[in-house]
């Protein structure tokens, strides 16, 4: 029996294009045999395989309508091909049609530093995620704007989310002394944390198993709520203060921190081992969030970094140059869009540009796996 439905305009489009690689939108729970991941590796690895005839990484700017300091932190696909960024100190939520097109909108409530990161409700909502928020706000398929109450607010409260296999919202720790959730019939609840802290985790993603993995900023060890809703801990590798911002989920299944301060990188293999490595490029604050490209290269986002940093399908990392860096801090995640583009979300000063990236694969993915709660998170 299904635990939550789809808007009827378009369930049956992404059910066409992606029953069984989508846990969250085909109406089943990921289960402990992997097969929705199985089903979602192999759309990626069809796409890889089809991509593999062309490497180049192509950037490219555009104008944006609104940038202000920190204007936006994080974006979401929307249902009909848009990618809405997440409004932290703009004033206008803004997006980016599915045909390049660039518009803003009016929002509810705006404030200082107030949501960071999105996620895509399997109704076609967008939440935002607060981060010093003191109400919820989201956008329906339809564009309707709407606040609603939480169960916990704080300073620095969360920063990203993940959709989890059930259909839950989890918003990620950073300051936040409680997890927070919302359901599928949208009741906020909070529940115990292991481990809290300033600054602890930043960014989550969903592993293979149904887990929800946060990513750790500042904290020493690992956290992460299964499935079953059960809370715990394990040991790192490496921690410093500010050192990773978002992860991305690999083809294989490991898990990748996106490094902000850390001088190597980690993953989380699918078996659960954390291992380093190497990474050809490193600086003060120079990544905050990764996007998986449809050729499987693992892509991370510059904030301050003034090349572009990717691991490919075989783990083989890599710089290439952008077209445009500021010292200021320039860009605060990304999103994969319907054509393949990534597109980094503007953050950083008033002059910022946007920026996205053409990978050369030679075949996109569908609606349905762009829009899995295994891709295109912050």
């Amino acid at each position: 029996m299904p635990i939550y439905s789809l808007a009827p305009q378009w369930k049956t489009d992404l059910y066409n294009s992606a029953h069984g690689t989508s846990p969250a939108f085909d109406d089943s729970l990921i289960t402990t045999d992997l097969k929705e991941w199985r089903d979602f590796s192999t759309v990626l690895n069809r796409s890889i395989k089809a991509g593999s005839v062309s490497t180049t990484d192509i950037t490219s700017t555009y104008a944006v309508i609104l940038a202000v300091s920190s204007a936006y932190h994080g974006g979401v696909l929307a249902p009909n091909g848009d990618i809405h960024m997440i409004h932290y100190n703009a004033t206008r939520g803004q997006k980016i049609s599915a045909t390049g097109i660039v518009s803003t909108y009016a929002l509810v409530y705006t404030t200082t530093g107030a949501y960071t990161g999105g996620v895509l409700a399997p109704n076609g909502d967008i939440h935002f995620v607060p981060f010093n928020a003191n109400r919820g706000q989201k956008i329906n398929a339809a564009g309707v704007v709407s606040t609603y109450s939480l169960g916990y607010t704080a300073g620095n409260g969360y920063t990203g989310g993940v959709l989890a296999s059930n259909g839950e919202i989890h918003f990620i720790p950073e300051g936040a002394n409680r997890g927070q959730k919302i359901s599928v019939a949208g009741v906020v609840s909070t529940y115990a944390l292991v481990r809290t802290g300033v600054q602890g985790y930043r960014g989550g993603v969903l592993a293979p198993n149904g887990d929800i993995h946060f990513v750790p900023n500042t904290a020493s060890v690992g956290q992460k709520i299964s499935a079953a809703g059960v809370v715990s801990t394990y040991s790192l590798v490496y921690s410093i203060n500010s050192a990773y911002y978002g992860g991305v989920l690999a083809p294989n299944g490991d898990i990748h921190f996106v490094p902000q301060q850390a001088s190597v990188g980690q993953k989380i293999s699918i078996d659960g081992v954390v291992s380093t490595y190497a990474l050809a490029y490193t600086t003060s604050q120079s990544y905050r969030g990764g996007v998986l490209a449809p050729n499987g290269d693992i892509h991370f986002i510059p904030q301050r970094a003034v090349v572009g940093q990717k691991i490919s399908s075989t783990g083989v990392i890599s710089t290439y140059s952008l077209a445009y860096t500021a010292a200021t801090g320039t860009y605060t995640g990304g999103v994969l869009a319907l054509n393949g583009d990534i597109h980094f979300i503007i953050g950083g000063a008033t002059d910022v540009l946007g920026q996205k990236l053409t990978t050369g694969a030679a075949r996109n993915l569908n609606l349905g796996t762009l829009l899995s709660p295994y891709l295109n998170k912050f």
